[in-house]
């Protein structure tokens, strides 16, 4: 009788999708061993990749749709919808991400989440009734005011005219208008995928911490941080909604706390949601061996990335599934992982070469990885 092999890998960034990775995977396992079994459940942690391996997990689709960008221009996002037809998954990054902004563009006074709320919109309109949004990546620093601007939310100054999009902004902010909101938003449960546990304001807060690393001087970290702390007085005022110190609400330039205030929203770690929705535990029940991996394994691997969340499910459905991870680069103090579940980790890369050679060479050095790892098994 042949073993069954469960393949759970995370992508390999710039060279392959997690789907991919598990195809290579089976192809180097059933050259040593023909009678293998394999069942592919793609991994991702939240961040990028988590719609492509949701999508592909449950076969689902991905759908394009144009929204406005971090600098108020149109951009071609994406999200997808799973294979139960009721579940959306949004990257928030896919329409409000810093790859949008250069060196020269990126400024959070101005930034917004408005195409991420376009997307939620769209999701709503498809008849989705859960959205797995995972917010990592972005560019803005407005509170997640942009966000529900998008789905009907009015943010007014004292005069009552709507501010301008931003977070540059909000120091305006006399009172939010909520009577032109899509009446469905309310019926819609929103899984936050975020790992950053930042509040939104103060020293570890969304503008001092992430601020700069979309173009924040410290003179805008300054004002926006005071703007975002007189937002979070108006919500609590007008919403009764107190987001300032809630962990996770800093995430994406507080876009976090933006989808707790005006939606019905739940954060989670990413891997977490990613595992349940992939039914990972109950497919794992049939593993003898399981096989993971990502780009790069080291001791943060631990801290709620995908391999991690995967050995931890393996071990928790048997001890005795034996839990290999494969990766494109071995890390610092890799050996942690040891008593994280792990019990094998291999490197692919077959020897010295330029990355993007190894990059290109990903799917052939995880097919040649896989075999040999096979065939000590057998």
């Amino acid at each position: 009788m042949g073993k069954t092999f469960l393949l759970a890998p995370d992508s390999f960034k710039e060279s392959m999708t997690a789907k991919e990775v598990c195809e290579a995977m089976e192809i180097g396992i059933r050259r040593a061993m023909k009678d293998a079994k394999c069942i592919h459940v793609p991994m991702a942690d939240g961040g990028e990749g988590t719609v492509q391996s949701l999508v592909d997990a449950t076969n689902g689709t991905i759908i394009a749709k144009e929204v406005t960008g971090p600098l108020g221009t149109p951009v071609l996002a994406q999200y997808g919808i799973l294979g139960d037809g009721k579940t959306g998954v949004i990257e928030m990054a896919s329409a409000s991400g810093i790859h949008y902004v250069t060196k020269e563009t990126k400024n959070p006074l101005v930034t917004t989440t408005y195409g991420t709320g376009e997307l939620i919109r769209e999701c709503i309109k498809q008849g989705i009734t859960e959205i797995i949004l995972g917010i990592g990546g972005s560019a803005t620093n407005d509170g997640g005011t942009g966000m529900a601007a998008a789905l009907g939310y009015q943010f007014l100054d004292e005069n009552g005219k709507e501010l301008p999009l931003g977070g540059g902004y909000l120091d305006r902010l006399a009172r939010i208008d909520s009577s032109h909101v899509i009446p469905e938003l309310k019926d819609i449960r929103i899984l936050v995928a975020s790992d950053v546990t930042n509040p939104l304001c103060g020293e570890h807060g969304a503008s001092a911490v992430f601020g700069p690393q979309k173009g924040a001087t410290p003179e805008m970290v300054e004002i926006l941080d005071h703007n975002l702390r007189h937002y979070s007085t108006v919500v609590k005022e007008q919403l009764g909604k107190d987001v300032l110190n809630v962990p996770g609400a800093g995430a994406a330039g507080g876009l976090g706390a933006g989808l707790l205030a005006f939606t019905n929203s739940t954060m989670k770690k990413g891997i977490e949601i990613v595992i349940e929705y992939t039914n990972l535990k109950e497919q794992m029940k049939q593993a003898d061996y399981c096989f993971t991996g990502e780009g790069g394994i080291d001791f943060q691997t631990k801290f709620g990335k995908a391999p991690y969340g995967v050995a931890q499910a393996a071990k928790s459905v048997s001890k005795d599934i034996k839990v290999i991870a494969l990766a494109g680069n071995i890390g610092q103090d890799v050996e942690v992982l040891y008593d994280e579940g792990f019990d094998a980790i291999f490197g692919i890369v077959p020897g010295a070469a330029t990355i993007d050679t190894l990059l290109e060479q990903g799917r052939e050095n995880v097919i040649r990885t896989s075999e040999s790892i096979a065939r000590l098994l057998k």
